[in-house]
């Protein structure tokens, strides 16, 4: 195919692309049905961003949507950012922004490729199939010129997956490795099974939390699809605000984001709710896609001990084992995982920087980091929860 033929346009909003079009690319395999491989690159969740104001003016997240098309068909797209700020995107790049901007450089803005507020690893060179290699190519190709066209300092694609990043590093760009701590079903029956795998010890421990936590006084339930109620959101607002403000100092969602969910994305969202005296009092938010959980928010408005560890943690578990899914991503940072049987996952970013210096400077950080990360990965699984046997068997 000749790539000439390709031409890249960017676009300040979803609106101005059918939802059929960008799913074609964003989740070709729900094409013959089923879930997304995840919810976060298809056009509703992002246009619940758009409409509801979580993204665009005032948000430091305005929409530059990257588009390729061959002789009019859309053959990929990208969610990309103008970004005047770094918050929201969980693998940090505060100290290359200091840096240069203390050697007298601008920073920002800088162009992202992500989902924002969402450090969940999927898709970010969303590819119709058939066009991989070209698609993948182009887009690249496309935003590292509008970069460099504009004097823009940087290009980030974060919480790519392992394929783009070897993709992307062969084009030129430069691969950050960074880590997560995710739950994987070894085809285990249920819950007893899962705890099975585990070391005496840590098997007593999350037996320990568990009934501490579901003996607070009230009940545990999770709802998703048709169960979910506009007077859910009321309640999990409460406990999103308190967790933002007190995380972020001021919440990246807006409420009109929850109503929007309510209509558009209840079918992708797992909300389990801890609920006493008639009201909830705690919550956990979760999005489903086909294969994995992705644990997103949490929040209370009440403390109770071990509360936080079984609507985020176990009650996850739980429900993709129901549900038969193979793993749960529990979300960014969080050691405190580990004990309760989710382990090191290594997660990529692609970088391109415009200023030469600089970016050898980066390139020589990133290398070492990748080694360090490595071994972090290595030395955590070493000192994980499951028995000796099963973690020489993951290996």
């Amino acid at each position: 195919m000749d790539q000439a033929q390709i031409e890249i346009q960017v676009l300040s909003s979803l609106a101005q692309i059918a939802a059929e079009d960008w799913n074609a690319c964003a989740c070709p395999e729900t094409a013959e049905g089923g879930r997304p491989l995840d919810p976060f690159t298809t056009h509703r969740f992002l246009s619940a961003l758009e409409d509801s104001g979580s993204t665009g003016r005032g948000t430091g997240w305005q929409p530059q949507y990257l588009t390729a098309r061959m002789d009019g068909m859309l053959i990929g797209c990208a969610p990309m950012f103008a970004k005047s700020h770094s918050q929201g995107e969980y693998i940090f790049d505060h100290n290359w922004a200091h840096a240069y901007e203390r050697a007298g450089g601008r920073y920002y803005p800088k162009l992202q490729i992500a989902v924002p507020f969402t450090p969940a690893t999927g898709r970010r060179f969303l590819v119709r199939p058939g066009y991989a290699e070209i698609g993948m190519s182009a887009l690249v190709q496309g935003a590292v010129q509008l970069a460099a066209d504009n004097q823009i300092s940087s290009l980030h694609v974060t919480f790519c997956t392992a394929d783009e990043a070897e993709a992307g590093r062969q084009m030129g760009l430069m691969a950050r490795s960074t880590q997560q701590f995710h739950w994987l079903n070894r085809g285990y029956a249920d819950f007893a099974a899962f705890l099975a795998d585990l070391s005496s010890r840590k098997r007593k421990n999350i037996r320990k939390e568990r009934a501490q936590a579901q003996g607070f006084g009230g009940t545990i339930r999770t709802y998703t699809g048709a169960a979910l109620q506009p007077a859910h959101w009321d309640a999990f607002w409460r406990f999103y605000q308190d967790t933002g403000a007190r995380t972020w100092g001021s919440p990246y969602l807006t409420r009109r984001f929850f109503d929007i969910a309510q209509d558009r994305l209840r079918d992708d969202i797992a909300l389990v709710l801890a609920e006493r005296d008639g009201r909830p009092v705690a919550g956990a938010l979760n999005f489903i896609g086909r294969e994995t959980l992705f644990g997103r928010y949490w929040g209370c408005v009440e403390h109770h001990p071990c509360l936080h560890f079984e609507l985020c943690y176990y009650q996850a578990i739980d429900f993709a084992l129901a549900e038969r899914l193979r793993r749960v991503e529990a979300g960014a940072q969080g050691e405190h995982k580990l004990a309760r049987g989710y382990l090191p996952s290594q997660t990529h970013s692609l970088h391109w920087v415009a200023d030469p210096g600089f970016a050898r400077a980066i390139e020589r950080y990133l290398e070492a980091d990748r080694a360090a990360v490595a071994e972090e990965i290595e030395v955590l699984t070493d000192y994980g929860p499951f028995r000796r046997a099963q973690v020489e068997e993951q290996e």
